[in-house]
């Protein structure tokens, strides 16, 4: 177990490594092509010649490519120092440079945004996990009744509907016409109550989406499993059916609903920016829309490394739990 985790770790590693290099190489094959410049984009657009060539320095954006890459990686460990016109400004670990645009520290834009992304994406976890897998199984055991085509029907609107429709719907009802709700976000360290109201209609909406797809799914996995051999001959020793479902049937279920559930918070981590930007959340999504709308190269590496940080590392701890959940597979 432990040699397959170093071994999962280290190809974490690499693809974050990639992953870094792969955007690093695009910010620069892009500007080729359009005919722009970074530093250009830095400075203004009433920029001198002499003032574009002492950013392009101060930046490093003089220097080759794989140059570059390694100051970026350097900096997120160690930190890094930016000289330009006499002054040297040292920027702490972890690094991820100065915007483009407002010359602000990336690391602390992305502690103000973390936060706020990261409850909402947990809390709209717990939810729409919860709510269903418990709809699915119910629907699985009621099959062809009126709770499962209820359910189903709900599920079935909660993938059709888009995530911006139910936002907006969620807030002329809640908080419009019944005023039951904050109007924003509020840190957890200010006010639990705030943070907790000013997140549910977020929570919920995401969840409603994500739900609906978890219920579809398990009902069709649990209705597969129930059909196995394994399932009869549990029934037909005699096993109560709370411990046939609960212990037997269920393991085999999880299985595919941990995997798409691993893949679906690590990759929202980095920024649910529907919901974020339907509610005015200020979160990783609202810093992704921002790098890319104006091509902010530090803020774009930042978001990126940390979507597919969040995502390997979502799939490592799913792998890890296969084994506990089901006993026939062994991390070899």
């Amino acid at each position: 177990m432990l040699a397959y985790i170093v071994r999962r770790l280290f190809a974490v590693v690499v693809m974050l490594l990639v992953v870094t290099l792969v955007t690093l190489s695009i910010f620069f094959l892009i500007p080729k092509l359009t005919g722009s410049d970074p530093a250009a984009m830095f400075v203004g657009k009433q920029a001198d010649p002499a003032s574009i060539e002492a950013v392009r320095q101060k930046l490093g954006l003089d220097e080759p490519l794989l140059v570059q890459f390694w100051h970026f990686v350097s900096g997120i460990f160690v930190g890094r120092d930016y000289t330009g016109g006499g002054d040297t400004i040292h920027c702490a670990a972890p690094c991820f440079g100065y915007s483009f645009r407002t010359e602000q520290d990336v690391s602390s834009m992305l502690v103000d945004a973390f936060p706020v992304t990261l409850s909402m994406v947990i809390g709209a976890a717990v939810l729409w996990l919860i709510l269903g897998v418990s709809t699915g199984v119910v629907s699985a055991l009621k099959r062809g009744t009126i709770i499962d085509r209820a359910a189903m029907i709900t599920a079935l609107a909660g993938v059709s509907l888009p995530i911006f429709f139910t936002a907006m719907l969620a807030m002329l009802i809640f908080r419009t016409q019944l005023g039951w709700l904050n109007a924003s976000y509020v840190p957890i360290t200010e006010s639990v109550g705030g943070w907790f109201g000013g997140l549910l209609l977020p929570w919920v909406t995401l969840a409603f989406l994500y739900a609906a797809m978890y219920a579809r799914l398990t009902r069709a996995t649990m209705l597969e499993v129930l059909g196995e051999d394994y399932i009869r001959t549990a029934r037909a020793k005699g096993l109560p059916e709370p411990v046939v479902l609960g212990k037997h049937a269920m393991r085999s279920t999880m299985t595919p609903i941990l995997t798409i559930f691993g893949m679906d918070l690590g990759a929202l981590v980095g920024g649910a920016i529907l919901t974020e930007t339907a509610f005015s959340l200020h979160g990783l999504g609202g810093l992704a829309i921002k790098g890319v709308s104006e091509r902010d190269l530090p803020l774009i590496l930042a978001v990126t490394l940390i979507t597919a940080a969040c995502v390997v590392l979502a799939n490592l701890v799913v792998d890890l739990l296969y084994a506990v959940i089901d006993p026939r597979v062994r991390l070899a």
